[in-house]
């Protein structure tokens, strides 16, 4: 396969996939579907299977997926940390207009097609019957609605279009062509914008129109929206229809899906029950419309509880709010309460990395910090292999926070440079740099006098930090400095740093650890405040200068000069390039401090579930956590 994509232009790859993956579409009179539906259908409920599938379903090919037909009806169950946590069955059902595949590779899903012309032009073919979970035609009109009504109207969206709808500042020529197809145009390349569509959050770039318009002004009296905002508890009609548009968020009952299980619970609620999609637009080779399951349930717990309550058998599929440090204790617990522990691969840049804020308000401490050579001195100072050892018991990769082994732009210098435990340089370049006073206590001393002590923050919702913190704190008194631990909650940890009133924080490393030269490489330059080593810089670019400020160091503002040259690359061969020196910059700049990688991720499965691989990537973005193995092939076996 690699040599016939190789053969063949750009922007042909996509159509080739469709062709390529899709087994042979079964005729309409072969559906099958769950007993729970098919007596909905006998009653006089619901339409017959054949007329609630797109007249051309994605087939799923279960054998390519190493996996084993299923069987109808069950609940799976969850355990989740808080209540907008319904959002993760967005995520673990990942249906998307394009979505990456197991071995990470982009292909049509909702879309029955698409056509890629130079990254300039895309032609999204929609499947010609598809329906919303609420039976209403899912038609280019969505399309449509999104564009005039959401994404121009000035009151739904104050700041525009999304960053990745954007090539210079000016987004695409919008289309409808048909019923079913629709069109994007850039005048130049838009590398952006399949990877968005394909994102564990996605970018929209439809909406039910049926179900919004009676929330828009445009369609309804403004006095009779004023008055349904305003029983709501919102100030405007736009505050309203903002509300009932949030598919990612998941919290409307009422509001139409395409994922495979729709929520059915209001909140507050500490119980969420999702009922199974009957206009699924997926069926396995057998012509069986999936999903396989009924109804997921989601129970709201303590997130400190999720870890007992696993091993207790009181969920049937768990990764969630599970740690490493928690292995030993489920897998004693295995046969007890008849589940199975997996452990899967994590791909992020870094499993724990420290993030020096390169924006920090004291003037002092952001000198030191915008120093490369205080960075790896920092760096040089911890003994990661005495963490693996004691934290991982030997199971983590020790290094930088760089791109992962499965990354064809893995190199082993990004992993290990600056990266060894070096005491000795590591106080050669604290000397250099003018740091030779200390205290009685044997602390470096900052220039106007003060202790070299360093607070590190934490989001308080990882006990594993603070041990790994706890390691590092041995390790670099032995450099002067001293480190002081301070968790807090998690929308003040992230609002700290974005002052600059934090001055390291600790988080995992880069999303996305498994790039491709076709990957957009966003997360490697200053392109978003949330990025917590520069959030000014971030910010920055994020908001087109309007806020924050722009990097002041050489090497920063070469990062965002070859991000902006990849994006208007068309050749593969350059986009290696670029990506190689951003990976190079990182790795000689430092400027994020990655303790270990690749810390096993453990899945807990119950017996009973069938089809949850053995082996498998457990990582956000790419891959959803479940969302890249279909969650609706997975199947009880009752």
């Amino acid at each position: 396969m690699t040599k016939i994509k190789a053969l063949l232009p750009r922007w042909a790859v996509l159509i080739f996939l469709v062709a390529y993956w899709s087994p042979h579409l079964t005729m309409a009179s072969d559906y099958g579907e769950s007993p729970a539906l098919a007596k909905l259908v006998q009653a006089g409920q619901l339409p017959s299977v054949a007329d609630r599938l797109p007249e051309q379903p994605l087939v799923t090919s279960l054998a390519k997926l190493g996996r084993k037909p299923g069987k109808f009806g069950g609940t799976l169950r969850f355990l989740m940390g808080r209540s907008k946590d319904v959002r993760l069955m967005v995520v673990y059902g990942y249906a998307r207009l394009v979505g990456y595949d197991d071995h990470l590779a982009l292909q049509p899903d909702i879309l029955r097609a698409i056509t890629n012309e130079q990254n300039r032009i895309f032609t999204l073919h929609l499947r010609k019957g598809h329906r919303w979970s609420d039976g209403a035609p899912f038609t280019s009109a969505d399309f449509a609605y999104y564009w005039h009504n959401i994404a121009n109207n000035k009151e739904l969206s104050p700041f525009g279009l999304s960053q990745e709808l954007l090539v210079d500042g000016k987004g695409p020529t919008f289309e409808v062509i048909d019923e079913v197809t629709v069109r994007y145009s850039w005048d130049k390349p838009n590398p952006f914008f399949l990877p968005a569509l394909a994102g564990t959050r996605p970018l929209y770039v439809f909406a039910p129109a049926h179900f919004l318009r009676q929330f828009h002004i445009d369609y309804e009296d403004p006095e009779k929206l004023a008055e349904r905002a305003k029983a709501a508890g919102l100030s405007s009609w736009a505050a309203l229809h903002n509300r009932m548009d949030s598919p990612y968020k998941n919290r409307v009952p009422t509001a139409p899906s395409l994922q495979p299980w729709v929520n059915t619970t209001p909140e507050p609620a500490l119980r969420f029950v999702f009922e199974r999609n009957a206009f699924f637009h997926r069926v396995d080779e057998a012509g069986r419309q999936l999903p396989y399951i009924d109804r997921v349930v989601l129970n709201i717990v303590d997130k400190k509880l999720v870890p007992a309550k696993t091993g207790a058998g009181e969920t049937d599929l768990q990764a969630r709010a599970i740690n490493f440090s928690d292995f030993t204790f489920l897998k004693r617990n295995e046969k007890r309460n008849n589940f199975r522990v997996a452990l899967w691969t994590t791909t992020k840049g870094a499993h724990i990395a420290l993030f020096p804020n390169l924006n920090a308000k004291d003037p002092q401490w952001r000198k030191l910090f915008q120093d490369v050579r205080f960075r790896r001195a920092l760096s040089l100072g911890i003994d990661r292999h005495e963490i693996n050892q004691v934290i991982y018991l030997g199971f983590a990769t020790e290094g930088n926070n760089a791109v992962h082994k499965k990354s064809p732009l893995y190199k082993d210098v990004y992993r290990s440079k600056w990266a060894s435990f070096d005491l000795q340089q590591a106080n050669a370049l604290l000397d250099r740099i003018g740091l030779t006073k200390r205290g009685d206590n044997g602390l470096r001393l900052l220039p106007d006098g003060r202790p070299m002590e360093i607070v590190v923050e934490t989001a308080g919702e990882s006990t594993e930090q603070v041990d790994v913190l706890e390691l590092i704190h041995d390790s670099w008194k032995k450099l002067g400095i001293k480190l002081f631990t301070k968790p807090i909650q998690r929308e003040v940890f992230r609002n700290r740093v974005f002052s600059g009133a934090t001055l390291v924080s600790v988080w995992g490393g880069f999303e996305n650890g498994v790039p491709t030269t076709s990957t957009s490489p966003d997360e490697f330059a200053p392109t978003s405040q949330q990025q917590l080593q520069w959030p000014k810089w971030g910010q920055h670019y994020q908001d087109k200068g309007a806020a924050g400020a722009p990097p002041e160091l050489a090497s920063v503002k070469e990062l965002l000069t070859l991000h902006a040259a990849w994006a208007k690359s068309a050749s593969e061969a350059e986009q290696a390039r670029i990506w190689h020196r951003m990976l190079e910059l990182h790795a000689d700049g430092v400027f994020t401090i990655g303790i270990v990688a690749a810390v096993p991720q453990p899945v807990v499965v119950q017996n009973k579930v069938q089809n949850v691989p053995e082996k498998g990537i457990y990582n956000w973005e790419p891959g959803a956590h479940f969302g890249i193995y279909r969650m609706d092939t997975f199947w009880i076996d009752q």
